[in-house]
């Protein structure tokens, strides 16, 4: 329990800003790796993720390819990288890594978005005589985004936890006050530099949630909300015998 104290005492000291890695610089470059990493991936994933869901080809190829990926351990990967690329392109070699981890939960989001989606929706939009690109942006898009942007915060979650790594080769971030308890003997360091990243993880989950929530169409809202009151209807009718109508605070009673 005093470890924690502790480490709480050295996130909170005025000491962390300032020094030779002030603490709002720490976060800069953990948000900034991660940020330009995500952007990177997203710009490859979706598209691809996209034209597989809309064609139904080529999911047995991305399915492997994202396995691959992911059994690729990071580490090991961003030093390779760094031994390929020279020590003076060691941000280059981060930013491939972050790419490699981040892309497989993209995809994965982006056509299962498509894939999730009614058929019957899509068939109508071709009887009312809408083209492929249209059934693509005003059907498929709108009602796969909830999925994408799960995609986008598990990719972000796996992304922002790992770039403490990038510390091992010099880059900061959090990871660097990780390196230097480690180096020094600190444990409230260690402790301290764990709970930022876990902190600032759970943060961005939060705010990838919120916006999980606000993507999904209107219509599907509604549709659910009505469904989920026809459920608790029937769930009351069961219980007496007879068909009562119930609010949810009834319900609850």
């Amino acid at each position: 329990m005093n470890l924690f104290i502790d480490a709480f005492a050295w996130i909170f000291s005025p000491d962390r800003l300032s020094g030779d890695l002030p603490l709002q610089l720490a976060l800069f470059q953990q948000l900034a790796y991660t940020f330009v990493s995500v952007v990177i991936a997203a710009l490859i994933a979706v598209p691809v993720g996209w034209a597989i869901g809309h064609t139904g080809r080529g999911r047995e190829v991305a399915v492997a390819i994202s396995g691959a990926a992911r059994a690729i351990p990071s580490f090991g990967l961003l030093i390779l990288l760094v031994l390929l690329l020279g020590v003076l392109r060691k941000p280059e070699a981060a930013v491939i890594t972050f790419v490699i981890l981040a892309i497989p939960s993209i995809l994965a989001g982006a056509y299962t978005g498509l894939e999730a989606i009614d058929r019957r929706v899509i068939d109508a939009g071709r009887a009312m005589g809408m083209t492929e690109w249209q059934i693509l942006w005003r059907i498929e898009v709108p009602l796969g985004l909830p999925l994408l942007v799960g995609g986008l915060r598990a990719g972000t979650l796996q992304v922002v936890a790992t770039v403490a790594i990038a510390a091992y080769i010099g880059l900061g971030g959090l990871g660097q006050y990780i390196i230097s308890g480690l180096q020094l003997r600190q444990l409230d360091v260690i402790i301290g530099g764990a709970i930022l990243v876990a902190v600032l993880a759970l943060v961005l989950d939060a705010l990838f949630a919120i916006v999980q929530h606000l993507v999904v169409p209107r219509g599907i809202r509604a549709g659910a909300v009505a469904a989920g009151s026809e459920g608790r209807k029937k769930t009351s009718r069961t219980a007496t015998g007879r068909p009562v109508s119930v609010t949810t605070a009834d319900a609850a009673r």
